[in-house]
């Protein structure tokens, strides 16, 4: 399997940003990773080896992010405002800096996937929904989309509520937005067992919110069983890849 490590200066974020590549031809999939968890995560709870079927057919082609969690959201000591604050400049660096760098890399000029577990789910799914033209698919497993989760109540903050899925998407009405999201793939993951009851408010609300704005998506439940963990992770990527048109 081609591998490569990569890296370049995001302007954005005035630092050096790492990334790795797996695979060599096919839908680049954009890979943000879990709470705390680096660019090298993916490969490292055995994501990569789990969808190397895909990746050695050309179907798709893993870019394993970093992310500056620990400066924005996960920042405990900031304020919710300026959190939101710190994720818009990584906003600014995915879309401006690494999304035109991975499409130069893989030589790809039409739309990306975005992907993630957990903390990923999240900002796979916030940067769909933000920005449809760039990513036309999206697999979140086990995410929470509700910003409280991270700041509390944000009273009338509109950078954060900007980046609440749960909470904006029941406004958005915009035709062009809507109809991005009519033609993409969207699927959204829980399971309903251990360390999952967090996300299970915010994974409803979208379901409910995409139904009555008449959006396909596909909203799946895994069992009692299904832990908010990478062995089932590991279960579920494949299993939604080979479901999808690649």
């Amino acid at each position: 399997m081609n591998t490569e490590y990569l890296h370049h200066y995001s302007h954005n974020l005035n630092r050096d940003m790492p990334l790795n590549r797996y695979g060599h031809a096919g839908l680049p999939v954009v890979v943000f990773p879990s709470s705390g968890g680096t660019h090298n995560e993916y490969f490292d709870f055995g994501m990569i080896e789990a969808c190397a079927e895909f990746i050695e057919a050309g179907k798709v082609q893993f870019f394993t992010l970093a992310s500056v969690d620990s400066d924005s959201w996960l920042c405990e000591w900031k304020n919710g405002h300026d959190r939101a604050l710190m994720h818009t400049s990584y906003e600014h660096y995915v879309i401006q800096e690494a999304v035109p760098f991975i499409k130069r890399i893989s030589n790809w000029q039409g739309a990306l996937m975005t992907t993630g577990c957990s903390m990923g789910a999240y900002h796979a799914l916030n940067f769909y929904l933000q920005h449809p033209d760039v990513f036309s698919h999206v697999i979140a497993l086990s995410g929470v989309y509700d910003a409280r989760f991270f700041v509390g109540d944000y009273g009338h903050d509109e950078l954060i509520y900007r980046n609440s899925p749960s909470d904006y998407i029941w406004n958005q009405n915009d035709g062009w937005f809507i109809d991005h999201y009519r033609q993409g793939q969207i699927i959204v993951c829980t399971g309903l067992g251990a360390w999952e009851h967090d996300g299970l408010p915010s994974f409803y609300s979208l379901k409910q919110a995409f139904a009555e704005k008449q959006i396909p998506a596909w909203f799946d439940e895994w069992g009692q069983d299904v832990a908010h963990d990478w062995p089932w992770w590991r279960q579920q990527m494949p299993y939604f890849l080979a479901q999808l048109p690649l």
